[in-house]
């Protein structure tokens, strides 16, 4: 049966992992996300028998994953930005091999080292593909406590059912703050045969060869072909979004992850001025909700995007929206989170010339 707590996000997201069965976590040490590696090496092996390895660098660790996701089993790591960026290669060839394995990335702001304060710069990375190559991961955006825990179990799940690296893109606030969460029942590790996974000749079935390695031109491209089909199919079954009052909306906040939380804020402030604004929210970064921000172009007079980076999702609705309406951008970085009064003020400026 589920259960009630009070919890950090990136504790949430650790319990979650061991209550969804998980096998094993390879990861390393980086704030603000370094709770995660905490709580599983307190609670996991002695509850399920998890394998959790602090290993010697986030490249490592990606490896590591590699091998472990391999043979089948239900394996993830994760890290903030800069570790991130050390773990691209790994999951590049994680993708082309098609591989399942879940992916966290607490986000910073940035670049360099940065800080350890929340950020969305890691927008790029995550949803074009950070590493080499014409791959794509199923990004998925938390905005809650709740859904940090929920998105640990629906990541695993979208994984396997398409043999692919899945990553949750979240922020250091998020990972941080405390709020109620309600936990599903502890499910059981549990092995199979998939059939693609190495388990060697103990059963009868001979071994699987599993390399991103192919030096024959028409062999890689038949690879990628096969591989886009794939991309297409999430594309097609595995858009998420939320909407808040857009239905009759003169104008469109477009944001995800914390900052949607804060727009809706903005939204409502909006309201009561009589000013009709409302929120979309893009819960999967990849696939993007191209279609549903086309469809409401047609309906508002401008829409505003909201981000803790200088303007990355911005490129998506812009894409999106095609040209219809007026799109404008407010963006903090270095850690800097926008105020709803804030917002609301820059989208009166920028789309209303001035305050009403």
């Amino acid at each position: 049966m589920s259960e009630l707590k009070l919890m950090k996000g990136n504790e949430a997201l650790a319990e979650a992992a061991i209550r969804v069965g998980a096998d094993a976590y390879f990861g390393y040490p980086i704030t603000p996300q370094s709770e995660v590696l905490e709580y599983l090496s307190r609670e996991a092996h002695a509850r399920t028998g998890m394998v959790v390895l602090q290993a010697e660098s986030e490249v490592a660790s990606i490896n590591m994953v590699y091998g472990a996701a391999g043979t089948g089993k239900k394996v993830f790591t994760s890290s903030s930005s800069p570790g991130m960026s050390l773990m691209q290669e790994g999951i590049s060839y994680i993708a082309c091999a098609e591989l399942p394995c879940l992916l966290v990335n607490v986000n910073r702001g940035g670049p360099g080292l940065g800080t350890i304060q929340p950020g969305q710069g890691d927008y790029f990375q995550s949803v074009k593909g950070g590493g080499h190559g014409d791959y794509k991961m199923i990004v998925l955006a938390p905005s809650t406590v709740q859904e940090m825990a929920d998105f640990v179990k629906l990541g695993f799940e979208l994984a396997y059912k398409y043999r692919n690296p899945i990553l949750i893109l979240t922020d250091g606030a998020l990972g941080q703050m405390m709020e109620k969460v309600e936990l599903f029942s502890q499910q059981d590790r549990t092995f199979e045969d998939l059939g693609w996974n190495i388990i060697g000749r103990s059963n009868g079935r001979d071994s699987n060869v599993i390399t991103s390695l192919h030096l024959k031109a028409d062999k890689m491209e038949e690879i990628n072909i096969r591989l886009q089909k794939k991309y297409n199919e999430m594309r097609k079954n595995e858009v998420r979004y939320e909407t808040v009052n857009c239905d009759d909306a003169d104008y469109i906040i477009v944001a995800y992850g914390l900052v949607a939380r804060i727009c809706q804020k903005s939204a409502q402030l909006a309201r009561d001025k009589g000013l009709k604004v409302g929120v979309i929210r893009p819960i999967t970064l990849f696939p993007y909700p191209e279609e549903v921000i086309n469809n409401y172009a047609d309906k508002v007079k401008g829409m505003f995007v909201v981000e803790m980076n200088a303007g990355q999702m911005l490129e998506d609705v812009k894409l999106s929206v095609n040209g219809k309406v007026p799109v404008e951008f407010h963006g903090r970085m270095g850690g800097v989170v926008p105020q709803p009064e804030e917002i609301l003020e820059k989208l009166e400026e920028k789309l209303l010339g001035g305050s009403k």
